[in-house]
């Protein structure tokens, strides 16, 4: 990785900026290009911003200009975020990565692509696998929006691969992240006075730290792997479990009423737009990963397991209020509908 130049997209995201700030600091790293049509939202040292709009056909003649060998794709988004509302998520996720491939075309210099995908691809579905391996994903429906804007981009991704053997392509598909210092639907969500579940349901869970999130990417650039590598901790846990460490009561819900309580909160607190069916898809059957091929081939080996990914929010969290400044009665009448 001697005199690495490399190009990160999204470098407004958390995840963008905590890649470049651990990038700063490695002496093997000689360059580095963060492209956002906003800049970052913390200080970089060494990061060189380019203001481009990843949907916008300039990006084509702004990349080549970078020379950089080694371009990483932060810039797939999860759910709405300031002045990216859920309807643009479609075109920022597909448009934005097809756009973004059109340039990786035109550089001479580049050897490497990796993308910062999801693990949606594989669905949530009861009857599905207790760990999805690599070679599983498009076995189960993909039933929402975001499922299959996923598996779209992702096919874009396996024909430019093809097309360019002499690449190495990496798609990391990526379980959700939690952490004290991550402002999520997820985080938001586990951290409410009280939480609805859905009820005859306790989905076995992997949230990944937010810490491990990008140490693996980070290792991904250093460890060059072709193909698609999952990204999550070691074991999983029940949402019960979870909810129980974080000491938060849960308000059981009859599935048909869920989603309707979940689109309650989501307007005030959760912030989660379209993705909203896909959360409570993910919250009702859960969704495991094996993650051999990060272990073993990109040698990452998360800090955190599943259990202790989800201590560490919950020690956090008591210091700090991260849910809503609501009354848990209060919450727990809105969501059963006591209060009318």
């Amino acid at each position: 990785m001697s005199g690495c130049r490399l190009a990160i997209t999204g470098i407004s995201s958390f995840w963008g900026t905590e890649l470049a700030r651990r990038l700063e600091r490695d002496p093997a790293v000689d360059y580095i290009a963060g492209i956002d049509s906003r800049p970052p939202t913390a200080e970089l040292e060494r990061t060189e911003f380019i203001e481009a709009d990843i949907r916008s056909p300039m990006l084509a003649r702004l990349l080549p200009t970078t020379g950089v060998d080694t371009v990483v794709h932060c810039g797939i988004l999860w759910y709405p975020e300031r002045e990216r509302s859920s309807s643009a998520l479609h075109e920022i996720n597909v448009v934005g990565t097809l756009q973004l491939l059109a340039a990786c075309e035109r550089i001479d210099t580049v050897r490497q692509v990796i993308v910062r995908g999801s693990a949606a691809i594989y669905g949530c579905e009861g009857p599905s696998p207790y760990f999805f391996t690599e070679e599983l994903a498009r076995r189960a429906p993909l039933r929402t929006r975001f499922q299959r804007d996923i598996s779209e981009l992702e096919q874009y991704f396996e024909n430019f691969a093809r097309r360019r053997p002499d690449l190495v392509c990496c798609m990391l598909r990526y379980q959700p992240e939690i952490g004290a210092g991550l402002d999520s639907p997820l985080v938001r969500y586990l951290t409410l006075p009280v939480v609805p579940v859905q009820l005859g349901f306790d989905p076995r869970l992997q949230l990944l730290h937010a810490d491990d999130a990008t140490g693996a990417l980070a290792a991904a650039v250093r460890t060059p792997v072709r193909g698609a590598v999952n990204v999550a901790p070691n074991g999983s846990i029940s949402l019960s479990r979870i909810l129980r460490l974080c000491g938060r009561p849960a308000v059981p819900v009859p599935p048909p009423l869920f989603g309707p309580a979940i689109e309650q909160l989501n307007r005030r607190w959760l912030g989660a737009g379209g993705l909203l069916g896909d959360g409570i898809r993910f919250l009702r059957y859960g969704r495991g990963v094996d993650n051999r091929r990060l272990r073993e081939e990109i040698g990452f080996e998360p800090r955190y397991d599943a259990d202790a990914a989800v201590r560490d929010l919950a020690a956090k969290s008591r210091r700090t209020r991260l849910g809503p400044d609501l009354h848990p009665g209060t919450l727990a009448a809105r969501l059963t509908g006591i209060d009318g």
